[in-house]
C-alpha cells in the first residue's frame, strides 16, 4: 500500500517544483501590470508638471506601448533561439533600467525614452511568461497555472494604484517615485531566474532531450515525464517551424483566432479604465481632488485582483470558451451603462465607478487570463514562440490605438459615443468565441495541435 502511494506521487511529480517555476515566471507579469498601470495615477502630475496637451498626454501614455509592440516582435525569434528563460532575463534588465530612468526625466522626450524601453520588456514578458508557464505545466492544471500570470499582472497593477494613492499625499513631486518603485521587484525578478529550468519543449528542439526529461520527470513523474518526451519528441520531429506554417489549413484557424481576439481583447475598451481612470474621474466626473480620483483606481485594483482569484479557480473547470462568452457579454452591457452615465450632466461617481467595476471584473474573469491561456495552448512547440509573438504584437497594436484615441475621441464624440463603440466590440468578441473557439481545457499541447488537422 505504501509503495502504490509512493509511487503515485512520484508518477505526478513534484507540485511545488511547478508552483515555483510559474510563479517566478508569473513575476514578469507583476512587472508587467505595475508598468501598465502606474501611468493612471502618475499621469495627472505628468500633465501639471510638463504642462502636456492632451495629445502629449496620449504620447506619453502610450509610449510604453510602442515598446511593448516591437518587444513582442522580437521575443518570439529570439526566445526560439536562445532559450525562454534567457530572454526573460534581458526583460528583467530592461524594467530596472526603465524604472529608474522614468524617475529621473527633465523632459517629456526623456521619459518617452525610458517608458519605451520598459515597452520592451513588457512586449517581451507577456510573449514569454504564459509561454513558458504552458510549457512546463503538465496539462492537468496548465489553465490555473497559465491564469497564475493573469494574477500576477493584476496584481502588479493593484500595487501600483495602492503606491500612487499612498504617493498622491506627497505632494508634485511623488509621480517619480511612483515610477522608480519597479526597480527592487525587477532585479529580484532577474536573481530569481536562475532558480528555474528551462523549457522542457524548447530543450528538445535543441537536442537536449536529457535535460528536457529530467524537467518532465520532476513536474510529470518518471513514466508521465517519458511519455510526454516521447509525445513532444514525435510533434517536434514533423514541424518545420516556418513562419508560412502558420498559414498550411491545419494552422490557419488558430492562427487566425489568435489574431482576432489579441485585437478583440483591447478594442473592447478595458484599458480605457487602466490607463485614464484617474483622468476620467477628476475630469469627466468631478471628482474634487487627484487623491480621490486615484483612490477610486485602488477600488478599480482591488476588484480586479479579487476576481482573478475566482478565474484561476474556475478556468479548468469551466473552460476557457464558456468564461470568454461570459466575459464578452457583461462587458457589453458593462459598457452600455457607462455611456448611459455619461448622458447625465453631471454623470453620477457611483454609477460610473459601479459600471467600471463590474467591467474590470467581467474582464478579469474571461477576457483577462482566458486569452494568454488559450494562446499559449494553440500554436505547436516549434512555431509557438513566434506565433505567440505576432497575435501579441497585434494586441499591443490595439492597445497602443486605444490610449493614443479615447481622450481625442471622447472630444470628438463624447463619453457616450466612445463607450458604445466599446461596446459593439464586446458584442463583436463574443460572436467570434461562440462561433469559432473551440475548448481546450484538460487536454496536452500535442492533442490540441493534432485537433487542428481534423
Amino acid at each position: 500500500m505504501a509503495h502504490s502511494v509512493a509511487s503515485e506521487t512520484a508518477d505526478r511529480g513534484s507540485a511545488l517544483y511547478v508552483y515555483l517555476s510559474a510563479v517566478v515566471a508569473a513575476t514578469s507579469g507583476l512587472l508587467f501590470g505595475f508598468d501598465i498601470a502606474v501611468i493612471n495615477g502618475a499621469i495627472i502630475y505628468l500633465r501639471e508638471q510638463l504642462h502636456l496637451t492632451e495629445v502629449q498626454t496620449e504620447v506619453a501614455a502610450s509610449a510604453l506601448l510602442f515598446g511593448c509592440i516591437f518587444g513582442a516582435s522580437a521575443a518570439g525569434w529570439l526566445s526560439d533561439r536562445f532559450g525562454r528563460r534567457r530572454v526573460l532575463m534581458i526583460s528583467a534588465v530592461l524594467f530596472a533600467v526603465s524604472a529608474f530612468g522614468a524617475a529621473l526625466p527633465r523632459t517629456l522626450e526623456e521619459f518617452i525614452v525610458a517608458r519605451f524601453i520598459g515597452g520592451l520588456a513588457i512586449g517581451a514578458a507577456s510573449v514569454l511568461a504564459p509561454l513558458y508557464i504552458a510549457e512546463v505545466a503538465p496539462a492537468r492544471n496548465r489553465g490555473q497555472l497559465v491564469a497564475m500570470n493573469q494574477m500576477a499582472i493584476v496584481s502588479g497593477i493593484l500595487l501600483a494604484y495602492l503606491v500612487n494613492w499612498g504617493l498622491s499625499f506627497v505632494g508634485a513631486a511623488g509621480w517619480r517615485w511612483m515610477f522608480g518603485a519597479a526597480a527592487a521587484p525587477s532585479i529580484a525578478f532577474f536573481v530569481a531566474l536562475f532558480f528555474v529550468p528551462e523549457s522542457p519543449r524548447w530543450l528538445v528542439e535543441n537536442s537536449r532531450s536529457a535535460e528536457a526529461l529530467a524537467v518532465l520527470t520532476k513536474v510529470n513523474g518518471a513514466s508521465t515525464g517519458a511519455r510526454e518526451l516521447r509525445q513532444i519528441e514525435d510533434a517536434v520531429a514533423v514541424e518545420t517551424g516556418s513562419m508560412a506554417e502558420l498559414l498550411q489549413p491545419g494552422l490557419r484557424r488558430p492562427f487566425w483566432i489568435a489574431v482576432s481576439l489579441a485585437i478583440l481583447q483591447q478594442v473592447t475598451g478595458i484599458n480605457t479604465v487602466l490607463f485614464y481612470g484617474s483622468v476620467i474621474f477628476k475630469e469627466q466626473v468631478g471628482s474634487h481632488s487627484e487623491s480621490s480620483a486615484i483612490f477610486a483606481n485602488v477600488i478599480v485594483g482591488l476588484v480586479n485582483f479579487l476576481v482573478t482569484i475566482v478565474a484561476m479557480g474556475v478556468i479548468d473547470r469551466l473552460g476557457r470558451r464558456f468564461l470568454l462568452m461570459f466575459s464578452s457579454g457583461v462587458m457589453a452591457l458593462c459598457q452600455v451603462a457607462l455611456g448611459a452615465a455619461f448622458l447625465l450632466h453631471p454623470p453620477p461617481s457611483w454609477l460610473v465607478l459601479t459600471a467600471m467595476l463590474f467591467c474590470v471584473a467581467a474582464f478579469a474573469i474571461g477576457l483577462g487570463p482566458g486569452f494568454w491561456v488559450l494562446l499559449a495552448e494553440i500554436f505547436p512547440t516549434r512555431i509557438r514562440g513566434r506565433a505567440m509573438s505576432i497575435a501579441t504584437i497585434c494586441l499591443w497594436g490595439a492597445c497602443t490605438l486605444l490610449t493614443m484615441t479615447f481622450l481625442t475621441l471622447v472630444n470628438l464624440m463624447s463619453a457616450t459615443g466612445a463607450f458604445s463603440i466599446y461596446a459593439g466590440m464586446c458584442v463583436l468578441t463574443f460572436f467570434i468565441v461562440w462561433r469559432w473557439v473551440p475548448e481546450t481545457k484538460g487536454r496536452s499541447l500535442e492533442e490540441i495541435e493534432r485537433s487542428w488537422g481534423r
